[in-house]
């Protein structure tokens, strides 16, 4: 399946997650350079990480919620990408929530606000794999011959079938 919104031939919803995802991920690691030196310098760089991670977060979904709108209903990518999708909004808003709470203690934020970034991360890591999975697996916003039915990838079984034979010998 074909990605609908590109640039330069690329979908774009795969090129802006890497943006979120890094800073989300790496704000985390910033919060625990804080708990190490006690440095409140630390939770304000990771504050505005997360701030520019979530407005990145909400572009990438507008482009993300664009090309699963398109993907056939009934099919293995439709639902990982419902997951993916709705995991990612509860990843948003849990940083979210963890920002206010930092907005007016951002050198140092109370406890909360830390555990809501461990969560999130560590749910990014469970929708980030989905996202691989429906672009690397079931070649979602690859090309117009993608396998949208191909099992996990976790089942050791190829993904090629009666699609992916037919791509495979164009």
């Amino acid at each position: 399946m074909e990605s609908k919104v590109k640039a330069f031939g690329h979908p774009i919803h795969p090129m802006l997650i890497v943006f979120p995802l890094g800073l989300l991920a790496t704000s985390l690691f910033f919060d625990i350079i804080h708990w190490i030196t006690g440095n409140g310098f630390f939770s304000v760089v990771a504050f505005w990480m997360i701030t520019a991670g979530v407005i990145g977060a909400l572009l990438a979904a507008i482009f993300g919620l664009i090309d699963w709108l398109a993907i056939p209903a009934g099919t293995r990518a439709k639902t990982l990408g419902l997951w993916h999708g709705v995991g990612n909004v509860v990843i948003v808003l849990l940083f979210i929530v963890s920002w206010l709470i930092r907005l007016n203690a951002q050198a140092n934020p109370s406890v909360i606000a830390y555990i809501l970034s461990i969560v999130g991360v560590a749910l990014a890591l469970v929708t980030g794999w989905l996202g691989g999975e429906l672009v690397e697996r079931l070649g979602v916003g690859v090309d117009e011959g993608a396998n949208l039915n191909a099992p996990s990838s976790l089942s050791g079984q190829p993904a090629t079938g009666t699609l992916g034979a037919r791509r495979m010998t164009r």
